[in-house]
């Protein structure tokens, strides 16, 4: 089944491939405004690089194809259309380049690498015929020949780049101890988290205090303009409850839904995970020996829940592994076969996935059946009664526009007694604040800041129901009185304060453990509790002190002995170093070929970055790429 799937998708992967590249990859310089006389405004055209041109309708054929293949979600369209932009400008640089170089695919390396691509398209050493493979290309790439040939010989010249830049770069034996005593050399710290966050409240301010706060900030505290509306709204709410479901409603709907009532195979789990992803040999087999031991754990009486805070790594640590509910296809082939076939209440042995080693636990299980009408009925009810909120909305809130039409300024509290709604006023409205006693939408919002006093609205349509609003006063924009805005002044002064205090205490903390008092005992005296981390590399991290790379001092400090301040942001981290285990170099040896090969691919792969954005940023400025700014935003701007 895999290999089918990895057939019928291989064209959605190739352009993945040659199109997207990597999501996450800064936007290089060309997504930015470029100074005068580097960008263009024809109708169709994003960019242009010399004498070619990306197009909208590029962008949008190939943005199509990726997402009709399921392949991103559409609230990640934007993304995915700013690298194919990227890719796109990027595959015209190197065109205009490889004239300049002289640097050219020929016909022959062209047909081999599609003959390579499309094997089935020859008998042999015949060709089958123009037809045949046209229908592979189409059926298996799912694109048009022109533009799958023109894909791979954009790929092959991007190779020949590839190899014209990173062909010369070599790693050193310097290099590949460095990165093995970086992965293997281990440090374990004792370390205090001081968190603003956690002081802020035990701030005081006298009022002589905070009136020198906003006298001092009083430019910051603008108070915007405000108006005090009254509004009358026809509640979704109340017209659910007034609508009446009979039980042949309720039967029709079911048998003409029915489908949506299949439950499938599913099953309720927990894991435990220890990553693998980019680790040597080596650290794979201690990270399996690690997993072995906790899985002995859960295996005899330990909580599950609890090993997994303390020693999973994926994000569902905090909440003991639960996953929730998976049914088939969901996870990978290995996971889902463990979690499928485990009795409900058991837990699995170590499973091996491309993520590192699962402990799964089966927390529940359920058979594909179809739900019964009384099992489905109060939500068949919900939804009827949502529907016929829906009608009686609609057809009452076109009554109550002839109304205002025909009536004018007519009171509000008539309209709400004739229609049934809900009045009341709020004051102090706000432009960029909702209004949740009426409703959130835009438009509601919009229609009460460009009313006069006395106006009154058209029926809004909100998610709570429709509402009707007239303004009944305005108060300007002005320069905020203490009185008006003391909350917030209180919040901000005890926010600065509070950052204060944690790097006063951060560095008194640091001065007496440095000159020899007990590191737990100045903790206890500061009001602080101490954490110890596991032993850790420099490519780890710290639960609550992130990366390992802020703390690389640590590893030249010796044990028993504290350093500098760690400043994280607005956090502050004091750390002594509890243990360090030399580097066993015996093991060299044997990670030298696989620490070799990673290290020069980073090395080739920072040279081709520079390599691409140094192209562009040259183009740029010889006049020679040019960017469309507005199709470029309505392009990379989410709807």
């Amino acid at each position: 089944m895999l290999d089918a799937l990895r057939e019928k998708k291989i064209g959605v992967r190739i352009m993945l491939g040659l199109v997207i590249g990597v999501i996450g990859v800064s936007m290089l310089l060309y997504l930015v405004p470029g100074p005068t006389g580097t960008e263009i405004t024809a109708a169709d055209v994003v960019a242009q690089v010399g004498d070619q041109t990306v197009t909208v309708a590029d962008v949008q054929a190939q943005l199509a194809r990726v997402a009709r293949n399921g392949q991103i979600p559409a609230t990640l369209l934007p993304l995915y259309a700013q690298q194919i932009v990227q890719q796109l400008i990027f595959n015209r640089s190197l065109t205009v380049e490889a004239a300049r170089l002289g640097l050219r695919v020929t016909d022959d390396e062209h047909a081999e690498r599609l003959r390579q691509l499309v094997p089935t398209a020859y008998a042999g050493d015949t060709f089958i015929g123009m037809d045949r493979y046209t229908t592979e290309v189409e059926t298996r790439f799912q694109m048009e020949v022109p533009e799958f040939e023109t894909l791979v010989k954009d790929s092959l010249l991007e190779q020949k780049f590839q190899q014209l830049v990173t062909d010369g770069i070599t790693v050193s034996d310097r290099e590949v101890q460095e990165e093995y005593l970086r992965r293997n050399e281990k440090i374990k710290i004792d370390y205090v988290v001081i968190k603003p966050d956690d002081l802020q409240s035990k701030i005081q301010a006298s009022d002589a205090e905070l009136s020198a706060y906003f006298d001092k900030n009083k430019g910051r505290y603008v108070v915007p303009e405000r108006r005090t509306v009254d509004y009358a709204v026809l509640d979704f709410a109340q017209l659910r409850q007034r609508a009446q479901i009979s039980d042949d409603e309720l039967k029709v709907y079911y048998q003409a839904h029915v489908d949506r009532y299949t439950l499938e195979d599913r099953a309720q789990v927990s894991h435990i995970l220890f990553k693998t992803v980019g680790k040597t040999d080596a650290e794979v087999a201690e990270i399996k020996k690690k997993a072995e031991d906790v899985l002995a754990k859960a295996k005899h009486g330990g909580k599950f829940a609890d090993l997994a805070k303390q020693y999973s790594e994926d994000t569902t640590k905090d909440k003991g592994g639960d996953l929730g509910w998976i049914v088939r296809k969901q996870t990978v082939p290995e996971f889902e076969a463990a979690a499928f076939s485990l009795p409900k209440g058991s837990i699995s042995d170590l499973v091996k996935t491309q993520y590192g080693f699962h402990i799964i636990q089966v927390n529940d299980r359920q058979t594909a059946r179809t739900q019964t009408l009384d099992e489905v009925k109060p939500t068949i009810i919900a939804q009827l009664q949502q529907e016929k909120a829906e009608a009686a909305g609609e057809n009452t809130s076109a009554q109550i526009a002839d109304e205002i039409r025909r009536t004018g300024r007519s009171p509000i509290a008539d309209l709400a007694k004739k229609f049934g709604m809900t009045t009341g006023e709020a004051k102090a409205v706000e432009a960029n604040q909702p209004l949740p006693e009426v409703g959130n939408s835009p438009a509601l919002l919009d229609n009460i800041f460009r009313m006069r006093v006395g106006d009154l609205s058209a029926p809004i349509r909100t998610d709570r129901g429709y509402a009707v609003v007239s303004v009944k006063e305005i108060v300007p924009t002005h320069s905020a009185t203490l009185a008006e805005v003391r909350d917030r002044v209180l919040e901000d002064y005890r926010h600065e304060k509070a950052i204060e205090v944690a790097k006063t205490r951060a560095d008194e903390f640091t001065k007496r453990a440095k000159a020899g008092e007990d590191f737990s005992s100045v903790a206890k005296s500061l009001g602080f509790a101490v954490k110890t981390s596991e032993l850790i590399s420099r490519t780890d991290s710290i639960p609550d002190a992130g990366s390992a790379k802020q703390f690389l001092a640590a590893f030249n400090t010796p044990v028993g002995k504290s350093g500098d301040v760690v400043n994280l942001g607005a956090n502050a981290v004091v750390y002594r170093v509890a243990q360090h285990d030399p580097v066993k170099m015996d093991d060299l040896d044997k990670q030298k070929s696989a620490i070799e090969t990673q290290v020069l691919q980073a090395k080739r792969q920072a040279a081709y970055e520079l390599f691409r954005s140094s192209l562009e940023a040259r183009l740029r400025q010889e006049g020679k790429l040019r960017i469309n700014a507005d199709n470029m935003k309505k392009l990379t701007t989410p709807a």
